[in-house]
């Protein structure tokens, strides 16, 4: 620990080094006995240097990382209002089943007949997802969510080079959800964006205009990334299927819809799935993660393998391709995230159908409270009820000398995570809050109260506030560009 000796509370004041950075010669934490190799196991490697592992005491060790453990934003020490996120609590419940050793013990090339009740829990997530989307099959091996938006399209491609269709253009909304673009691309597709209207939907005319043979796909995203759900759905899937192309629709923000309407009566084709947002899994963590897509009777016969079935009063698990013949083949090395999977089944058996729709219910009543209470203070983007979240733009920043940017680094300073920023780029200066349903009114009370108070303070013309957000943080103002484009990932000795 690093301090300032020179000013009065200095202890408060403190950087937290590497914890290679510390210790000195001869400190140690710890007694151990001499050991005498009788043989060198390193063959013919020979060691060329020391390993360089710090001289450190028991309790600088402990405190350096509880030190660490403080600096972490989390669902379980704040609220994270990223909106397209879902960014909800963890059930401890799921995290004490996925730890039961029968479960967490097991691997993929284990006999079928040693996992019958992993297969079985695997099974019963697709009926789960089968019946919540209405959707009659489910592939369980896209590894997240774009990986969904690949298998849903492969899926589409290969349908349409089926038919002898060689199509090269997937239309996608300008408030879609992020990904879409790039899972496009990388498909093979050319992309082209439908405008919206004023009420931030899909516009029917500019949908109609650019609805041709060469369409492939449009992939809409509902409610949309905007925090609007699209009325005009059932047109617009008529429209695309006359055209001869499919609809995807990407399922970040199926939480908003979950046990309120099935994806299938809205006459889509492909969705993939977000388990770490709607069914309350982790997120991040490097992976792996998990995005199962749902894919309606004509395309179920393309998707990849694995997936598992019931016959013959026992569970297996498809993996040759010769059993499902015009399967894309395999899209990762396993079968799936386990994990995950597990989480996510514990999840949806303790709601019950009932529960995940007040869930859907409670999310979208959180987000219209938070939308209400700071249109009072700020316009926000579209005068509609939103849905899951909602959405402002910077147009109460102008003249200010503040940027979107700046507002959020003064957020942090009032201990809050900020909302998702700059995105849809529809909005200029966006900022996107996704209360979900995790969130009691207390909460949401003082995240809009600090809200609310940020905005006064732009009123008032105070801008120190804001240009040296954040004053409280562990780390202070980072030059963004700098750190992205010149990365420092790796520890060096200095002499």
């Amino acid at each position: 620990m690093i301090l300032k000796e020179s000013s009065y509370g200095a202890a408060l004041d403190m950087h937290e080094p590497l914890i290679f950075e510390q210790g000195n010669t001869g400190r140690i934490g710890v007694d151990l006995p001499d050991t005498k190799l009788d043989t060198i196991r390193l063959g013919k490697c020979k060691i060329r240097n020391t390993i360089g592992l710090p001289d450190l005491s028991e309790p600088q060790v402990i405190r350096h990382y509880t030190r660490i453990s403080r600096n972490n934003y989390s669902i379980d020490t704040g609220f994270y209002p990223l909106g397209s996120c879902s960014m909800k609590h963890n059930p401890r419940l799921n995290e004490k089943i996925a730890r039961l050793p029968g479960l967490k013990d097991i691997h993929p090339f284990q006999p079928i007949s040693s996992v019958q009740g992993a297969l079985e829990l695997i099974y019963n997530l697709q009926e789960w997802l089968k019946e919540l989307t209405g959707m009659p099959f489910v592939s369980i091996c896209p590894a997240a969510g774009a990986h969904g938006e690949l298998c849903g399209l492969l899926s589409i491609k290969a349908s349409l080079n089926n038919k002898g269709l060689e199509r090269s253009i997937v239309l996608i909304p300008e408030s879609a959800h992020g990904t879409n673009p790039a899972s496009a691309s990388f498909c093979g597709y050319t992309t082209d964006k439908i405008e919206e209207d004023s009420f931030g939907r899909i516009n029917l005319v500019s949908l109609e205009n650019k609805l041709d043979e060469n369409v492939a796909a449009v992939m809409v995203t509902n409610p949309n990334t905007c925090g609007v759900f699209e009325k005009d759905i059932l047109e617009i899937s008529k429209l695309v299927h006359e055209a001869g192309a499919y609809l995807y629709c990407d399922g970040a923000n199926f939480n908003a819809l979950v046990g309120k309407i099935k994806p299938a009566d809205l006459g889509i084709d492909a969705m993939h799935i977000n388990l770490h947002k709607t069914f309350s899994t982790p997120h991040g963590g490097g992976g792996p993660g998990a995005g199962p897509t749902v894919l309606s009777e004509e395309l179920a016969q393309y998707a990849p393998i694995p997936h598992v079935i019931f016959t013959k009063n026992k569970y297996d698990i498809i993996e040759n391709i010769n059993s499902s013949r015009n399967s894309l083949g395999r899209m990762r090395a396993f079968h799936c995230q386990m994990g995950t999977f597990i989480r996510a089944l514990t999840f949806c058996l303790s709601h019950g159908k009932d529960g995940l729709k007040k869930v859907s219910e409670i999310s979208i009543l959180n987000a219209n409270y938070v939308k209400s209470r700071i249109s009072k203070s700020i316009k926000p983007s579209y005068k509609l009820n939103c849905m899951h979240e909602c959405l402002f733009d910077d147009s109460f920043l102008r003249g200010s000398g503040i940027t979107t940017l700046d507002f959020a680094k003064a957020l942090i300073d009032e201990g809050f995570h900020p909302p998702t920023m700059y995105f849809p780029l529809v909005v200029k200066g966006a900022m996107l809050i996704e209360p979900t349903e995790s969130e009691n009114k207390e909460t949401l009370d003082l995240f809009c109260n600090s809200f609310i108070r940020l905005v006064d303070q732009i009123k008032s013309g105070n801008k120190d506030i804001f240009l040296n957000a954040p004053q409280y943080s562990p780390w202070k103002r980072l030059d963004e560009a700098k750190a992205a484009r010149n990365l420092n990932l790796r520890w060096n000795k200095t002499t």
